[in-house]
């Protein structure tokens, strides 16, 4: 391995740093691009800088000049620089959903997984936003495991009020 494929591995190296960082929310390497565009952001550099090392080194080994090799890393990095800043852009400004609320638990159904007695609180399992949640219910009056339930009343974020769905004999 020549001096010039070091050259080119530390540069990849350092690209593969930098985002390493970034990724792990090293704020302190944001260059403040205030009113400078998006290839001037840390996610460009990382890759312009990763791909230009190595796609340089890989040249280089493969018998390039130094030259051609720089050539060719400049023409891998700069798309992929291009790259980076999409793919971050479109990471960062992805819709979520919003966080649910006390009031999202009313209205769902689920069904009893501890015993509800007439005096105290039972465990009930709903779906929310497609996750199964464990909660204490009560209810007016007692409901076996395994019944079928429905939430009528968010008593707290982790109780809630129920009746169930089939009427007990």
């Amino acid at each position: 391995m020549n001096t010039a494929t070091v050259v080119f591995l530390v540069i990849g190296g350092a690209g593969a740093l930098v985002l390493a960082l970034s990724l792990i929310g090293a704020e302190i390497l944001h260059f403040g691009h205030v009113g400078l565009p998006d290839f001037f952001s840390v996610e460009a550099v990382a890759g312009f800088l990763g791909a230009l090392g190595f796609a340089g080194a890989i040249t280089n080994e493969l018998g390039g000049a130094v030259a051609v090799s720089a050539t060719v890393g400049v023409l891998a990095a700069l798309p992929t620089a291009y790259l980076a800043v999409r793919l971050s852009r479109a990471a960062r400004d992805m819709h979520t959903d919003a966080t649910p609320t006390r009031a999202d638990l009313i209205g769902t159904v689920g069904v009893v997984v501890t015993p509800i007695t007439p005096t105290g609180y039972g465990e009930v399992r709903i779906r929310l936003g497609g996750q199964p949640i464990k909660l204490y219910a009560k209810a007016d009056r007692p409901l076996p495991a395994g019944a079928e339930i429905f939430v009528i009343e968010a008593a707290s974020e982790t109780s809630v009020v129920v009746e169930a769905v089939h009427p007990l004999t």
